[in-house]
């Protein structure tokens, strides 16, 4: 498993796109949160990482399935699936090795905007004034939606040798179970509190839960649970070549 998450990583910083990737989410985010006058903190007149964290799911659910796209794909077009499949390693650890890398690069995207936490921090008045534990609750959520968007670019990946069908495929999955679920709960057919129960079944509720500061279990639990129903469903998808 080690030796596939050194590969991999070292497949993303040996061309663009590790560079690529951390460049654009960056660049995306430094403009929305400094730059654009509708979003720049430096208009809200209040210390918050509010519109970071409301901007960066919607980056992740495109650069992740981006990130993904060539981890199985690219190699069933180019035929290396069959080399890397005759190596001692079980099908889970092959997963869990591009898992682990593709994850990897995401965390090194993410670190620099700690920045955006010094600067709003430096920004309140009194200096400090911002919600600290609500910052290291969306952080936290931001790993486990990255978690998920990894593990479905991966599913994804592993059903085609299409790249491009592999990112839409992938852009498709992260986008509903992201928006979807909250969007078909907002419609006007659902009552009582059937519309907390459907928007329970998505990824945006259990992220902003997270982001409130509390940690609660039943939101751990939906994301690693999600991320490990797509990983089980990707090994199953790569066996599917030994029937």
């Amino acid at each position: 498993m080690l030796a596939i998450f050194r590969k991999e990583i070292n497949s993303f910083f040996s061309s663009l796109i590790g560079y690529l990737v951390i460049g654009v989410f960056l660049l995306v985010t430094g403009l929305f949160m400094f730059v654009f006058p509708d979003t720049s903190l430096l208009n809200f007149g209040y210390a918050s990482l509010g519109p970071f964290f409301s901007l960066a799911p919607n980056i992740l659910t495109f650069i992740i399935p981006a990130i993904c796209m060539r981890a199985f794909a690219e190699e069933r077009q180019t035929g290396a699936i069959e080399l890397l499949v005759t190596r001692p390693l079980k099908d889970i650890e092959i997963v869990l090795g591009k898992f682990l890398a593709c994850l990897g690069l995401v965390l090194i995207a993410l670190l620099p905007t700690l920045l955006y936490y010094y600067t709003v921090y430096q920004l309140g008045s009194p200096v400090g004034n911002i919600d600290a534990g609500g910052t290291i609750g969306s952080y936290i959520g931001l790993v486990f939606l990255a978690m998920a968007f990894v593990s479905i670019g991966l599913f994804a990946s592993s059903l085609t040798s299409n790249q491009i069908v592999s990112f839409l495929l992938a852009l498709a999955l992260s986008f509903f179970l992201y928006f979807g679920f909250s969007l078909v709960a907002s419609l006007p057919i659902f009552f009582l509190n059937g519309e907390n129960f459907i928007a329970g079944l998505g990824m945006q509720q259990h992220f902003h839960s997270l982001g409130r500061g509390l940690i609660d279990s039943r939101d751990v639990i939906y994301f690693v649970s999600l991320t490990a129903f797509f990983i089980l469903l990707t090994v199953i998808s790569l066996e599917r070549r030994k029937w």
